[in-house]
Formats: C-alpha cells, sequence, structure tokens
C-alpha cells in the first residue's frame, strides 16, 4: 500500500464528503477509494469512518488519525518544493487568519505589500474572531493579540497593541466623563465576549502608580471590534477598543481618549504556527516580513 495515496484518499473523503465524490475528485473508482480507505484503517488498527446509507461520519480514532495526515501531506510537499524549489524562492498559497478588524485596518494591506515583493505566493486570509486550531483547519500562519499562548504551538513576537477607552463627546456630553478608573463601573461599558467582558485591567502610564481594575457591564456585548466600535460611534456607551481601530477617530474628534493616567493592559501581538521544522520559505518570509514592518509600530 502507498500509505501517502491513503492518506490523501482519506483526506479527500473527509473533505468532501462521500466515497463517491472523492472518487470523483481523485478520478478513481470508488471501490478503489474504498479500498485505500480500509487499507489505511488495518494498517493503523483501527475503524476512521462510520459509514450508513446517508452519510460518513469519523469515528474518534479517525479524528485523531486526520490531523496527522493533513500534517504528513503538508511534509510531503514541503519535500518536493525543497527539490523542485533549491533557491527557496516563496511559492504556493498561504493561508493566515485574523481577527476581522485587524485584517480589515492592518492585514490587507500587509499582505498586498508582502505580494509586490512575493508575486508567486497567494495569499488565502481567513478573518474569524475566534481562536482556530490550525493543524485541523489548515491554517499555516495565525496573528493573535494576547497574554497568554497555547503551548503546543510556536509563536515569534511582532509588536504590542495597546488599547484605548474612549466615547463619543455627545455620550459624555449626557452621561458624564470618567476621572477615575472606578468610575467606569457607573457607565454603560461595552464589552468583547471574549476579551475583558466583565473585568477591565489598566496600567500606570507614570512611576509610581499602580496596577488597577474595574467590573464593568453594559447593554451591548460582541465578539468583533468593529461591531463594538459602530456602537461607541452611535453613543451608546463606553468602548475598550484597539488603538488600531481608533486612531483616525480619535485625531478627527468623534472619539474621545479617557483616563489618560491610565493604560488598559497591554496584549503581545503574535505570528503563531504550529511547527518550526520543515518551514516553507512562504510562511518563514511572511513572517519575517511582518516582524520588520509592525517591529517598530505598536499600535
Amino acid at each position: 500500500m502507498d500509505r501517502l495515496i491513503a492518506m490523501q484518499v482519506f483526506v479527500t473523503v473527509v473533505d468532501s464528503g462521500s466515497l463517491s465524490a472523492a472518487a470523483q475528485q481523485l478520478d478513481l473508482s470508488r471501490p478503489v477509494v474504498s479500498r485505500y480507505v480500509a487499507e489505511l484503517e488495518e494498517w493503523v488498527g483501527a475503524r476512521l469512518l462510520h459509514r450508513t446509507t446517508r452519510r460518513l461520519s469519523l469515528t474518534p480514532a479517525g479524528n485523531e488519525i486526520l490531523a496527522r495526515c493533513r500534517q504528513m501531506l503538508v511534509l510531503s510537499d514541503d519535500m518536493r518544493h525543497a527539490v523542485d524549489t533549491p533557491d527557496e524562492t516563496p511559492r504556493g498559497l498561504l493561508r493566515i487568519t485574523s481577527s476581522t478588524s485587524f485584517t480589515q485596518t492592518q492585514l490587507v494591506q500587509a499582505v498586498v505589500d508582502y505580494g509586490r515583493r512575493y508575486p508567486e505566493v497567494a495569499v488565502d486570509l481567513v478573518a474569524l474572531d475566534r481562536t482556530v486550531n490550525l493543524v485541523e483547519e489548515r491554517i499555516d500562519l495565525a496573528i493573535r493579540m494576547t497574554t497568554r499562548l497555547e503551548p503546543n504551538l510556536i509563536a515569534r513576537k511582532l509588536t504590542v497593541c495597546h488599547s484605548v477607552i474612549c466615547a463619543t463627546p455627545q455620550y459624555l456630553a449626557r452621561h458624564g466623563t470618567p476621572t477615575q478608573v472606578e468610575d467606569l463601573a457607573l457607565h454603560n461599558c461595552l464589552t468583547h465576549s471574549y476579551v475583558g467582558r466583565s473585568l477591565w485591567q489598566f496600567e500606570p502610564r507614570g512611576a509610581g502608580g499602580r496596577a488597577s481594575s474595574v467590573a464593568v457591564g453594559g447593554s451591548i456585548s460582541a465578539n468583533e471590534v468593529t461591531v463594538l466600535l459602530q456602537a461607541v460611534l452611535a453613543g451608546v456607551g463606553v468602548g475598550h477598543m484597539p488603538a488600531y481601530s481608533v486612531a483616525p477617530l480619535l485625531a478627527s474628534g468623534e472619539l474621545v481618549a479617557l483616563l489618560p493616567e491610565h493604560e488598559p493592559t497591554q496584549l503581545g501581538m503574535y505570528a503563531v504556527y504550529a511547527s518550526r521544522k520543515h518551514m516553507p520559505a512562504t510562511l518563514r518570509t511572511m513572517v519575517d516580513f511582518l516582524a520588520e514592518r509592525f517591529r517598530e509600530q505598536p499600535f
């Protein structure tokens, strides 16, 4: 049995949803596809698929093996590219994920500029406001703003992400301007579903200050920064926003920055990927490019 082909067949069956669809996609007969899956099951010593007349589904063992098959196929591609392209010219597809707001405001232009330098690379941008499993979702690179990283992943720090507490002049005229961190407990604070939903934390800007925090709540929470920003701009309440998303609005006066002596806790911005072994030129050059671009540009 050619185990690599069996792995490719198994992955294609799962992705296409049926043996027949996989057979058509791979230009094989359905019995041949079925035989490859059976031989892979025999090799690993476990059933990988539940087969019914209507649908296929992964067994627990199949779910485990699927991720490893994907890794093996990626490694196989890397080995072929190492032979085919000894000059390591970046080429091929790179899948990158980041939050919707950062993708829209920063990452798209960075990818455009990278493409001018490396025109043989195609980038698939996946804008998601959740943490993805890089292996299972076939993501090459994730850009994450966080204070905690998963220990099984490789991360390179790109820069620091600052935040701003802000509101519209109209909201402040109606409800007053908070002058202390504790005052935020009395305001309608619009919160992110995953970051600081009920507690906003602050660091002192000057020497001699102290860290502080305040329990907050409000009428709107959302899992995406641009949604919260629209609510803040509508004068609904106070927002805890990434500096990169509100800088032009602060400059124009549409929003007012609050509590200048207290800075919301900074987040590290990281390039995160699954493994540094056999790192393809596309991924390596993209990480280097983003590190160079953002190193002197804290947000």
